[in-house]
């Protein structure tokens, strides 16, 4: 499944901090919005990751669950592509 994961944090560190945990996850497609493919496992590892990070009070973070149909429809404006699967993996 495709997430939309978006922040808006004020502390620099934490903010830092955010951001290099979710490139474990996913794709950085814009300065606080990263794309990634989770199954239910990565997605609950990834929401944990970031509930040890952020300040409920001071921090918003969003996480968008992009269905099939809906990620079809994606537009995109000026550079960049939406995050695909691959076919081929290379490990």
């Amino acid at each position: 499944m495709l997430y939309v994961v978006s922040y808006d944090i004020p502390d620099t560190g934490r903010r830092t901090k955010l951001a290099k945990t979710l490139e474990d996850f996913g794709d950085r497609v814009q300065y606080s919005v990263f794309e990634c493919i989770l199954d239910s496992n990565l997605l609950d590892k990834m929401i944990a990751r970031i509930k040890r990070i952020v300040l409920e009070k001071d921090d918003s973070v969003r996480v968008y669950t992009i269905c099939a149909g809906c990620e079809r429809a994606i537009k995109i404006i000026g550079q960049g592509k939406v995050t695909k699967n691959e076919d081929v993996y290379i490990v």
